[in-house]
């Protein structure tokens, strides 16, 4: 097992361990001994999966479970399914000593954290991701959120989880394409700081893939241990999501995350070498290994639309946003850019003119 320790406004640990997920039920009672009541949240493809096993774990350990479970995908992280969890967590009589289990991906995880934050003014989430993109990214950290139709995560609080459990074995029964998303995330950990990862993402993981999760989780915890609130060094976590959230919102969310994040890397690659901030081999190394994990390369949208639907993203702070820009293999940097300037960036980096 690999155990990560997040020392953050609330310390908790990462445990990664295949084979984990029937043993969550005494993991939860031994962090929350006082609690008496779960809800188990999950979407509807992920309940069918692993529902039960998690139902029957944590039942065992004396806890009496609720579920909750909604649409999969991102159209059902809204505020209205949202305001349908407060509502099943009220009608179930969770209390303060009580806990949230979020079961599923980032849309699981995002959703079930932003009630636990706000429910009784807070009470306990436990994460138990079950795709790769969860695991190394939105299951850890603290950020919480519903989107609304201006954008992705508008509404949403930083809220640390009381403990996550990664059971890589889940993974086996993603669809390829489900994976491949996780991957970009796993991908975008290298190009911002850790240049043995992309060594070792020259070879697939899939067989094995604790030591690639808990090098991702650990690279995670640094910069939320060193800026929490995301005020600072936690921005190199979005390198290619200003691109990825237009993506997202112009394809109607037909284009994933993970996929979208491929892209807004690659522009993002493209982009910083026309502005003379990136060495010039980084946008073909980008490309060769989003190729590698069955990734998108192609921008759909022209840059115009891109820069107009980016307008919304959180991370705009007045008349500037702050891009992620890789510099070298292995090292990016944040660069403050005015908002008019973005239709031209996106258009440097491959967007249609």
């Amino acid at each position: 097992m690999e155990t990560v320790t997040v020392k953050a406004s609330r310390s908790y640990q990462v445990e990664i361990e295949g084979g984990a997920l029937p043993t969550l039920g005494a993991r939860l009672t031994s962090l929350l001994p006082r609690a008496k009541q779960v809800m188990l949240v999950s979407d509807s493809t992920v309940a069918a999966l692993y529902g039960e096993i998690a139902e029957t774990s944590l039942c065992g350990a004396g806890l009496q479970v609720h579920r909750f479970v909604f649409p999969s995908g991102e159209a059902s992280k809204t505020p209205a399914t949202l305001c349908a969890l407060w509502c099943a967590l009220a009608e179930a009589s969770l209390s303060r000593t009580d806990a949230i289990v979020a079961l599923g991906g980032g849309v699981v995880g995002d959703l079930s954290g932003f009630a636990a934050a706000t429910y009784l003014r807070g009470i306990a989430c436990y994460q138990v991701p079950t795709t790769l993109l969860a695991m190394v990214d939105s299951s850890v950290g603290g950020k919480t959120a519903v989107d609304l139709p201006a954008g992705k995560n508008l509404c949403g609080a930083f809220s640390q989880p009381v403990g996550v459990l990664c059971d890589p074995q889940v993974l086996k029964t993603l669809p390829s394409r489900v994976y491949a998303d996780g991957c970009a995330e796993v991908i975008k950990y290298g190009y911002i700081g850790d240049p043995t990862l992309l060594k070792m993402l020259e070879q697939p993981f899939a067989e094995a893939p604790e030591a690639v999760i808990a090098r991702c989780v650990r690279s995670k915890r640094d910069v939320v241990e060193a800026d929490e609130h995301d005020n600072g060094a936690r921005q190199l976590l979005n390198l290619g999501h200003t691109g990825a959230h237009a993506i997202e919102r112009l394809s109607n969310f037909s284009i994933s995350h993970g996929e979208a994040v491929a892209i807004g890397m690659l522009l993002a690659a493209r982009g910083a070498v026309v502005k003379g901030l990136c060495a010039p081999d980084v946008p073909a190394h980008v490309e060769a290994m989003l190729q590698r994990y069955h990734l998108p390369t192609e921008c759909p949208f022209d840059a115009d639309a891109m820069a107009e639907a980016a307008l919304s993203d959180k991370k705009r702070r007045g008349g500037e946003i702050t891009l992620v820009l890789p510099r070298k293999l292995g090292e990016s940097v944040l660069v403050p850019t005015p908002v008019e300037e973005l239709a031209a960036f996106f258009a440097a980096g491959g967007a249609k003119a």
